[in-house]
């Protein structure tokens, strides 16, 4: 695939999760956050059923040679410090990466400035003056723990070369094994019913595609899809937010055009780019779009959250899509642990700001 291909594909892939991210409202900071403040669970199922279908998505494609899973080494110093950084950002920022970078497309002035915000933090962190700190939190007594370190052998579906730790190759049991057990419990906590029965979407199907808010199974399933796509079209690589912004901004700095390397030239960018375009174009259609500005206070406040996410992002490897929405499904341990610390810093930064007396 051609240059020019990889950043077409990128956009056009971008702009159908935006539109969906923006028709579904999927934001995990909302999904984490409500659990513990609303006792909502609505948005956590969307995220559970997005999770499940990948993983199914992307162990079957693995298994018949389409694609290699790329999961996340187990940084561990650095995906405690980075993910929970990034949890206290995002609830301060009123969104994750992908539910800041969507709302920039429905014209909120505050996620236009968080979203600048994390630009800033993750360069700086990349290749600037944090840039000791994402060093040392992935070095010495913080390295990787990898397959080698614990004598287990990677197993077949990783991408050549790959030494990083995953459900399967830590216990030396098929993939399909702990696909299966997760799928049952995630379908088991689907179907757990909270709240009373879910309201029901009417109108035409023209009108619940544009219109109307969608359903969170139906948001869930085309997320999953929407993965599962992207791993397949860029191989080894799958859905990811805060890189691309990181692209982004170095790329405007430095006039650098290759994010990470030669064979991923500007796609994740242009994906990020995408994303904004296929919301705003969700939220014309839906008559959704308006500017919208919160006062000085809360600007810095996203702001500063936007920057932690940035910061949080590039210590930790990835942003909440990076480690939960794609990496969960590939088994990572790294993900796994990383995530976990994404939602743990939401949780102490919305009890602090939203529940203690």
């Amino acid at each position: 695939m051609t240059d020019v291909e990889l950043m077409l594909y990128g956009l056009v892939v971008g702009a159908i999760f935006g539109f969906v991210l923006q028709r579904g409202r999927f934001c995990m900071n909302s999904a984490f956050r409500d659990i513990l403040v609303m006792k909502e669970y609505t948005l956590l199922k969307a995220v559970a059923l997005a999770i499940l279908v990948q993983m199914i998505g992307f162990h079957l494609m693995a298994t018949m040679g389409w694609i290699s899973l790329n999961p996340k080494p187990l940084l561990w110093g650095a995906m405690i410090v980075g993910g929970f950084i990034f949890g206290i950002g995002m609830v301060l920022a009123a969104g994750c990466a992908s539910g800041t970078t969507y709302r920039v497309g429905e014209g909120m002035v505050g996620s236009f400035v968080a979203l600048l915000g994390l630009m800033i933090g993750a360069v700086v962190t990349k290749v600037g003056a944090l840039a000791w700190l994402a060093a040392d939190l992935k070095s010495g007594i913080f390295k990787t723990i990898t397959t080698g370190d614990l004598g287990v052998d990677p197993g077949p579906l990783l991408k050549e070369g790959s030494t990083s730790l995953t459900l399967a190759n830590i216990f030396d049991l098929d993939p399909w094994i702990f696909v299966a057990i997760i799928a049952v419990v995630i379908l088991a906590a689907l179907v757990w019913k909270r709240g009373g029965e879910e309201t029901k979407v009417e109108g035409t199907l023209s009108e619940r595609i544009f219109k109307k808010g969608w359903n969170w199974w139906v948001t869930g399933i085309a997320i999953g899809i929407i993965g599962m796509i992207t791993f397949w079209t860029f191989k080894n690589y799958a859905l990811g937010i805060s890189g691309g912004w990181f692209g982004f901004l170095n790329a405007l700095i430095t006039g650098e055009l290759h994010r990470l390397s030669p064979e991923m030239l500007n796609w994740f960018t242009f994906l990020v780019i995408g994303v904004v375009g296929g919301a705003a174009i969700a939220a014309v259609i839906a008559g959704e779009f308006k500017l919208r500005a919160p006062d000085a206070r809360r600007l810095l406040q996203q702001f500063v959250g936007g920057l932690l996410m940035g910061i949080g992002a590039i210590i930790g490897t990835a942003c909440n899509i990076g480690h939960i929405l794609s990496g969960i499904p590939q088994l990572s341990l790294g993900s796994m642990l990383g995530g976990a610390f994404i939602i743990l810093g939401c949780w102490v930064t919305a009890y602090i700001m939203f529940m203690r007396g």
